[in-house]
């Protein structure tokens, strides 16, 4: 641990010392990256479980749908802990949530088809119980000055060890008997979360002094701020699509490749580009570029479906996916950037940061479940034209993301 402390101390020694992360704010990336190396192997990989068992790309989309339709509860009562007792003390409660939510898919394996709905609603809770933990930690350990480097480096080390991780699952996978592979997957997983909930240890607690949980009052402080309203409305918008990409790519991938192994191989191609991406953005990414920002993504996003309305096949399929990961970080970390910026100024000031963070899962699974529902309802064939109209469709929405954005500022 304190070996790859050293080394993050040398990555920023040339960094001016008001853009410096703090221990805390380096603690926390080597924490998500645990996080994420286990769940870029499980997580991804977990969709196309289900698909190699049902074929049933209803039976997918209904759990993700399930998922995110529990998350708002989640998210509820994980900041009203996070408020009661400490933002660590819900990150934690998540990361045993996914320990005890893969040692249950291990234990029941092929079984997990006739539980698929209760699993969503295990996953959808230990989702929001360490994303509630985790943004509002981000926020916490970053400031005005080096928030957007501190968002580009996370999405760096978020999609390194999102690098590895379906590679060498897929290699795992594709040396397994049967399906065999994946339980070996789904185990090292379990590893993994155990790991980053020892490490979380790292960040002490820090109990809020003002305990009282104001997200009864959302209602009001829209109606007083209609630009914090606005940022709610593009975050729906950024989940419209993003609903579509949690679990496509994979499902889509092995329909053009037939294999597992070359499934996580590609992946391998597609973190790098985002892990491209995030690295130019730290160097040359400008808050006062935002709205072009969105601009970008949302022409480069409408670039990459329109590929896929002349053929779904191994072309079309890498050329969008290659242009969804190169745009993805672009839009995520403008918009992430955005709203934190917004969070110290709604009042209560400085304490409905968690509140906010509430608030913002919320629409942003609304946006979701819009988007895999229509999908569902409209283009549950694969191989149907219906598909790549859905996509260009909800890529031609992110195009209301500058549009919100402008107003705002």
């Amino acid at each position: 641990m304190r070996l790859i402390l050293s080394w993050f101390g040398q990555w920023f020694s040339a960094i001016p010392a008001e853009k410096k992360l703090s221990r805390d704010a380096q603690v926390s990336l080597i924490i998500h990256s645990f996080f994420q190396f286990g769940a870029s192997m499980s997580g991804v990989f977990l969709n196309l479980y289900l698909w190699r068992l049902t074929h049933s790309l209803w039976i997918n989309g209904t759990y993700n749908i399930l998922t995110w339709l529990i998350a708002p509860l989640g998210f509820a009562l994980g900041g009203w802990l996070a408020k009661k007792k400490d933002r660590m003390f819900t990150y934690r409660i998540g990361l045993l949530l996914f320990v005890l939510f893969y040692l249950a898919v291990i234990f029941v394996q092929e079984r997990i088809v006739d539980y698929y709905i209760l699993f969503a609603l295990f996953s959808g809770m230990a989702g929001s119980f360490y994303w509630t933990g985790y943004l509002t930690l981000m926020y916490d350990v970053s400031t005005s000055l080096n928030r957007i480097r501190f968002l580009a480096i996370n999405m760096i080390m978020f999609t390194g060890a999102g690098l590895i991780g379906p590679a060498l699952a897929g290699f795992i996978i594709s040396r397994g008997d049967g399906l065999s592979g994946y339980i070996i997957i789904f185990t090292m997983s379990f590893f993994m979360f155990f790991a980053a909930g020892l490490i979380s240890l790292k960040i002490k607690a820090l109990p809020s002094q003002r305990k009282a949980y104001y997200l009864k009052y959302t209602w009001l402080l829209m109606r007083k701020n209609p630009g914090w309203l606005r940022s709610l409305f593009s975050f729906m918008g950024f989940g419209v699509l993003q609903g579509s990409m949690l679990f496509l790519p994979n499902i889509m991938l092995f329909q053009v490749l037939a294999k597992e192994e070359w499934v996580g191989y590609f992946g391998v191609l597609f973190s790098g580009v985002m892990m491209a991406s995030g690295y130019y953005i730290s160097r040359n990414a400008q808050e006062s570029r935002r709205v072009r920002y969105f601009l970008y993504s949302a022409m480069g996003f409408t670039f990459g479906a329109i590929l896929l309305l002349w053929s779904i096949n191994i072309w079309t399929v890498i050329g969008f996916l290659v242009v969804y990961s190169l745009f993805s970080p672009l839009q995520g970390n403008s918009l992430t950037s955005t709203y934190f910026g917004m969070i110290g100024k709604l009042q209560p000031k400085g304490q409905f940061r968690v509140e906010s963070v509430v608030v913002r899962e919320i629409f942003v699974n609304m946006g979701r479940v819009i988007s895999v529902g229509i999908l569902l309802l409209f283009a549950s064939n694969l191989q149907g034209s219906a598909l790549p109209w859905m996509l260009v469709i909800f890529s031609v929405a992110q195009f209301s993301l500058p549009l919100l954005i402008r107003k705002i500022e």
